[in-house]
């Protein structure tokens, strides 16, 4: 998905290619992005996030959030809030939690084996916690029905 225009220098940019209803604004959005220059976050719905997912992960479905080396994150909405509904969390402290997850990825981290996952794990609780989220693993998911 790289964006090929210009970045803003001075802060992360931010792209609803979705209606805005129920996402966090773009200053809490940018905020979240820890002041890291050079991001683009995009927030996409289903059709487009099954599309990127499939085109680069080589997976027909979409996912919650991803990153590219080129400094862009996407975000898909229809997932992210129906994942905050199943695990009882509020839309915004889930969208917190994936921006920071993907701006880790682009400073390095990943979840690729236990004790990077742990790493990443640790990073992100630190960080949540520093913007006055709770643990997010601490979330129990609500069972169906």
């Amino acid at each position: 998905m790289p964006t090929t225009r210009a970045r803003r220098k001075n802060k992360a940019s931010v792209q609803f290619a979705v209606a805005r209803r129920g996402i966090p604004s773009a200053a809490r959005l940018r905020e979240w992005t820890l002041g890291h220059r050079g991001i683009t976050l995009r927030i996409v719905g289903e059709s487009e996030g099954r599309r990127l997912n499939r085109m680069y992960r080589k997976k027909n479905f979409p996912t919650n959030v991803l990153s590219f080396d080129t400094g862009d994150i996407v975000l898909c909405h229809p997932v992210i809030a129906r994942e905050a509904r199943a695990q009882g969390k509020a839309v915004a402290a889930h969208y917190a939690h994936l921006v920071v997850h993907g701006v880790l990825h682009l400073r390095g981290y990943d979840h690729k084996n236990k004790s990077e996952a742990a790493r990443m794990e640790r990073a992100e609780r630190r960080i949540l916690a520093r913007l006055g989220f709770v643990d997010p693993y601490a979330v129990k998911s609500r069972r169906p029905g």
